[in-house]
């Protein structure tokens, strides 16, 4: 069973304040990487700033590991089959008690995640097109991780929207069938992406309270889990961002969850796309207090709202650093 059917994850998260090639062979790897029996590297956890403040289809797009396109030994596997569909699985399957981490590493940004030995991970490919290097570190002491295994690709999807559209460790609805199910009601009149994130947006904001005592509580390694989220009714900011994100793609709405820097302040956002505007950045927001919608008045130019250009300043401060 994939790592999306677990009830609790173990993650790179880190809370500072309230916290492809089709056809390939796999590949036998006797060892560690490239006949390095010990690559020490220094492996932090990055911080994501979604607990900071207080304040379905029929047919699912499952990710899958296939097969086709293998790098492995006789600690880890790593398929990147379906780089075409804009993610990559690695699987730790020796045992171990060990901290173990998987690096990401694409053309722009390297994003790093906590492993759990014998369990499926999905990672997504959120550079979009390029060259990646996905590496698997085990750890020898404190903050040093050793290379156990590691596999360089070239992905070029199949569009856009490939890593936006399928669950993975940070929005994982791939086993949330009430998230999915409430989804399906909240758009089952609605044809226009727009009027899906207005709707969403409306129960998530109505529905969910902000969950103080989790956010002074809430220990590195949390992610959330959508059925739960939705049936306790209350949550931290990455609950809410995970759930309306994943309520969203459950209904073929391209959905990226973003965080980043307004000015100084570290804060998240959620990019949706529609046909009429194209990926509208910002469209749901933290504002360091609470969620907040666009307006949805988007002008033919692209330009943002007011409201939301208030909330990145001028514009020069707006800053990306990672995309889920």
């Amino acid at each position: 069973m994939f790592r999306s059917c677990r009830r609790l994850f173990p993650l790179l998260l880190t809370l500072a304040l309230l916290t492809g090639c089709g056809g390939m062979k796999a590949e036998e790897d006797s060892g560690y990487v490239d006949g390095v029996e010990l690559t020490e590297v220094e492996l932090e956890d990055e911080a994501v700033a979604l607990a900071e403040s207080p304040a379905a289809l029929d047919s699912l797009l499952q990710p899958v590991a296939s097969g086709t396109a293998v790098r492995k030994n006789s600690e880890a596997l790593i398929d990147y089959s379906n780089i075409t569909d804009g993610y990559v699985m690695v699987k730790y399957t020796a045992s171990s008690t060990k901290r173990l981490k998987a690096q990401v590493k694409g053309p722009t940004t390297t994003y790093t995640y906590n492993v759990t030995a014998g369990e499926w991970e999905t990672f997504p490919l959120s550079d979009g097109n390029g060259a990646y290097q996905v590496t698997v570190y085990k750890n020898i002491a404190d903050t040093k991780y050793s290379t156990v295994l590691s596999a360089n690709f070239k992905a070029t999807l199949k569009d856009e929207f490939a890593p936006f559209l399928r669950p993975n460790q940070y929005v994982d609805y791939g086993c949330a069938v009430n998230t999915v199910a409430k989804a399906q009601e909240l758009t089952k009149d609605r044809t226009k992406p727009l009027e899906m994130v207005k709707v969403v947006y409306d129960y998530v904001v109505t529905n969910l309270t902000y969950d103080r005592q989790k956010a002074a509580t809430v220990q590195s390694g949390y992610l959330p889990v959508l059925d739960t989220v939705l049936a306790e009714k209350k949550g931290i900011c990455f609950d809410y961002a995970s759930l309306m994100t994943g309520m969203l793609r459950s209904q073929g709405v391209p959905c990226k969850l973003v965080v980043g820097y307004a000015g100084t302040a570290y804060h998240a956002w959620i990019n949706v796309w529609s046909e009429e505007t194209g990926w509208i950045d910002g469209a749901i927001y933290f504002d360091g207090t609470s969620w907040q919608r666009m307006d949805p008045t988007f002008a033919s130019t692209g330009k943002q709202s007011a409201k939301i250009m208030a909330y990145i300043g001028d514009g020069k401060n707006y800053t990306v650093k990672y995309i889920y």
